[in-house]
């Protein structure tokens, strides 16, 4: 054998123990990149699970939430419309004069007791002395509370929609 043959045959044996050894690196760390893939697949999932379950509990509170505004809605919206049924009842009795409202009197300084001047032939009155008011003021007086009784159910809605909000 020459001694160009035997470089050959080194320089053969370099190349193919070189080749061998990129080919098992090579199968080496395709394997450790095969299992950091499968590690990171792993965490991915387990990653993507807890958001799923994550968005599924904030919808669930999302409708439960909902569900309670709607009702509290109707329960608003009932207690209106009773106040207005109330309200609509009351002016028409005061308008056919089966209500007739009265207001209290205030008492001057001359007058020590209640029992009034001239008494009854049937009865004598212990009582405070009262006023009827007239059927327009009375008309007043009841749209006043009416509007009164609307602003307080509309601020106990308001009150109890910030609370579900809030929670």
């Amino acid at each position: 054998m020459t001694p160009g043959q035997i470089l050959a045959s080194i320089l053969l044996a370099v190349v193919i123990s070189s080749g061998t050894t990129w080919q098992v690196q090579d199968w080496r760390m395709g394997k450790k990149l095969a299992e950091q893939i499968a590690e990171h697949q792993k965490s991915l999932d387990a990653i993507t699970g807890e958001a799923w379950r994550q968005q599924t509990a904030e919808l669930d509170q999302r409708l439960a939430t909902e569900q309670q505004l709607a009702s509290r809605d109707q329960q608003h919206t009932k207690e209106l419309s009773d106040a207005k049924t109330e309200q609509d009842r009351l002016r028409d009795r005061l308008a056919t004069s089966d209500l007739r409202l009265s207001v209290l009197l205030a008492e001057g300084p001359a007058s020590g007791c209640n029992v009034p001047a001239a008494a009854g032939a049937l009865s004598v009155v212990h009582a405070a002395r009262r006023a009827q008011a007239d059927a327009a003021h009375a008309q007043r007086m009841i749209a006043i509370t009416n509007d009164g009784d609307q602003g307080l159910i509309a601020l106990r809605a308001c009150q109890a929609y910030i609370g579900a909000i809030a929670r």
